[in-house]
């Protein structure tokens, strides 16, 4: 199987339920959003140190959860493809919400605002916490769009699951600093 196959030359692309779209379509930038921050969060895995393979563990996990986010924001609700995709289920909010606390529990409590940065696991997860964001704010379109469609209960599963997931980076971040024995770095106004 070829990697190109010239069909997106003319600046149309294929969606995953066979309409052919324009590559500046609002679906098209969510979901080219989270395929970026599906990326980062392989970087982040990479960039780990040893001795956070929980972390490790739970981050393939939210990729493959990524992967079937994506497959929701490339069907349109029209289509018959819907019958075949599995929502993600409102019970991920809550697994990242209970991981989000076991970290939690183990970092010093923040009464400052942080630099992002540090390790470079850190510096990733960071990075991957903003990508989440812009991530969040595009499917936040797309779920306006949508309000009321076939798609609109999942596609708001998939929002919560962005929005606790940028907050699960943030702690990545700190708790990476912490395996490798860095603090994090304190703002200070210039």
């Amino acid at each position: 199987m070829k990697v190109y196959t010239g069909g997106g030359d003319k600046g149309k692309t294929s969606l995953f339920s066979g309409e052919r779209v324009a590559k500046y379509s609002l679906r098209i930038d969510s979901y080219g959003d989270l395929d970026e921050l599906n990326s980062v969060i392989g970087a982040i895995h990479s960039h780990l140190p040893e001795n956070t393979e929980s972390i490790k563990n739970e981050l393939l996990h939210i990729q493959a959860r990524l992967f079937q986010a994506g497959a929701w924001l490339a069907t349109t609700p029209e289509s018959s493809a819907i019958d075949f995709l599995e929502e993600l289920e409102e019970s991920v909010v809550k697994d990242l919400e209970n991981k989000i606390d076991e970290l939690t529990a183990e970092l010093t409590p923040l009464k400052e605002f942080i630099l992002p940065g540090g390790t470079p696991g850190a510096s990733w997860a960071h990075i991957g916490r903003t990508v989440c964001r812009r991530c969040e704010r595009k499917v936040t379109q797309l779920v306006e769009e949508e309000k009321g469609s076939k798609i609109d209960s999942a596609l708001q599963v998939i929002l919560v699951y962005l929005n606790r997931l940028s907050d699960y980076l943030f702690v990545v971040a700190r708790f990476a600093n912490k395996a490798e024995g860095r603090p994090d770095q304190v703002w200070r106004q210039p």
